[in-house]
């Protein structure tokens, strides 16, 4: 019996201090990490944004924006999408100049695709920017490149749709070659990530 006893109280002192361990080392790790995330998430609105001097984070929960967003987006093609994120891009004065919006889809051909989209008030794409992408390589991931990206740089639409034709409009984006789950999948985000800014920016109730 004092065996089983001795043995006990040694395991449960183990898993104690295992147990402090543990949170220090989480402790000591979650700062950095944050500051990497963070570091990470500006430097994607930077890159989908260029013109801007600074990003002013929106509460999308605390003023109700999201539920507005998320009747606006209710019905649409784009409606599985996620809104994570939102932004006000500004000018060295504090003008706002667009917004940017990170976006969620879970119609990738791989899992969730996360990406941030930066839009001027004058509705145009300023450029996309991924932060999370699993397609497959080679195909999917090319979706990451200039060449797939760069389609809606600078372009006005309201809606953008897929073309495996070869886009001859301003709203049209040609599919990638065997990835065109892929490709739905982006422009639909980009696309609710219009939707949103819509709604930010007071066009839509």
């Amino acid at each position: 019996m004092k065996g089983i006893l001795k043995n006990t109280l040694s395991l449960t002192v183990i898993t104690v201090i295992l147990g402090v361990l543990l949170g220090v080392v989480h402790h000591v790790t979650a700062e950095p990490i944050a500051v990497q995330e963070q570091k990470k998430k500006e430097e994607a609105y930077q890159e989908v944004f260029q013109a801007a001097d600074s990003f002013e984070t929106i509460d999308l929960f605390g003023s109700g924006l999201q539920e507005k967003i998320e009747v606006s987006l209710a019905g649409d093609a784009f409606s599985g999408e996620r809104v994570d994120e939102a932004a006000r891009a500004l000018d060295d004065s504090g003008s706002v100049l667009g917004y940017v919006v990170t976006v969620t889809t879970p119609e990738g051909y791989g899992g969730d695709i996360q990406l941030a989209i930066g839009i001027s008030l004058d509705k145009i794409v300023q450029g996309i920017s991924f932060l999370e992408i699993n397609e497959t390589a080679g195909l999917g991931m090319r979706a990451n490149t200039d060449a797939f990206k760069g389609q809606f740089q600078g372009r006005q639409a309201e809606v953008f749709s897929v073309t495996k034709g070869g886009a001859s409009s301003e709203n049209e984006i040609d599919a990638l070659s065997g990835a065109t789950i892929t490709s739905n999948a982006v422009t639909g985000a980009v696309n609710a990530g219009i939707r949103v800014c819509a709604v930010l920016s007071g066009e839509e109730e």
